[in-house]
């Protein structure tokens, strides 16, 4: 087994988590498998040749060299970014309890506020005004009341929460690249969370954000935080897999009503009638939260199951 939130990562042991979590065929589920069955990075380095032979795997695997990685690891550092591994003391602990957390979180900006807890504030891309306005006041009272607001920088509810909560504490949490500007109107923004907030992610630098990255996103945006608000969403929204997220990983699923004549009503009604918080303010979202009584443990790597071997694919992600 593999104990939690260890120590430091050595320069050494943070290039072999690189080249593991970026071998084909290797998520963050399977890396803690790998991990709890090897006992190190370096031990399933050595052992993914003959699993994939044992698993007739037909084309051979693609491992990352150590110099690939290293070459990464040196453009993150001229980007003013870090990777922080799962087991280091500094990762988000409501992060590090999700089954698929990121084996290596990157952050850029302000890495204090992750010592704060976390709300996200997620919402429609084609916001109204008025939700642009609650997203607004509502990030920024939550963030004065000592919460880091996380988004995911997309245009409508997210931006303005970002924007209300600039001024104390706030969080985006990208689905391409740190250095990747999206959608790109939000290049100031960008920049402002940069200096003055903190830029979270799991990908490499000049990754094009993609329809499939935005559901890995999104876990991340739930796992980070106590709970989800969510601000306007349409019935088949990204917004409403953020809340499935928080839902199963056992955060606090919270909803703004609107006008049943409005579509992008329709998602956050739905989630009421599910059971989600109903809030309309800041005090509304604190007091759903201090009625919490699901403890955050740590996280578990637990024993891999020799019954199921890992034979390696294309399909996690």
């Amino acid at each position: 087994m593999c104990a939690a939130r260890t120590h430091p990562l050595s320069s050494k042991e943070r290039v072999s988590w690189l080249r593991l979590i970026r071998t084909e065929g290797v998520g963050p589920v399977t890396f803690r498998e790998l991990l709890a069955r090897f006992g190190s990075a370096d031990g399933a380095l050595d052992a993914l040749p003959e699993i994939a032979r044992r698993g007739r795997r037909v084309r051979p695997l693609r491992i990352p060299s150590a110099a690939a990685a290293e070459r990464e690891l040196a453009q993150i550092e001229r980007f003013g970014a870090r990777y922080l591994g799962l087991v280091e003391p500094d990762y988000p602990l409501a992060l590090a309890a999700i089954d698929d957390a990121p084996p290596l979180l990157m952050l850029a900006g302000n890495e204090h506020l992750l010592t704060r807890p976390c709300i996200a504030l997620v919402g429609a891309r084609n916001a109204s005004l008025n939700g642009r306005k609650l997203a607004d006041s509502l990030s920024r009272e939550l963030a004065q009341e000592g919460f880091l607001v996380v988004s995911g920088m997309a245009r409508g509810i997210d931006t303005a929460a970002h924007i209300g909560a600039l001024e104390a504490a706030t969080a985006a949490v990208l689905a391409g690249g740190l250095d990747v500007i999206y959608p790109p109107e939000n290049e100031a923004l960008h920049e402002d969370l940069r200096s003055r907030g903190l830029l979270i992610g799991e990908l490499p630098l000049g990754t094009e954000p993609q329809a499939r990255h935005f559901p890995r996103r999104n876990r991340i945006i739930s796992g980070l935080s106590l709970g989800v608000v969510v601000i306007e969403a349409a019935m088949r929204s990204g917004s409403l897999i953020t809340a499935r997220f928080a839902n199963e990983q056992g955060r606090e699923v919270m909803a703004v009503p609107g006008s049943p004549l409005d579509p992008r009503a329709r998602g956050c009604n739905d989630l009421l009638r599910q059971g989600a918080t109903l809030v309309e303010s800041g005090e509304d979202v604190v007091r759903a939260i201090a009625q919490q009584s699901r403890p955050l443990g740590e996280p578990d790597f637990g024993d891999f199951d020799d019954t199921a071997p890992w034979i390696p694919s294309e399909t996690e992600v």
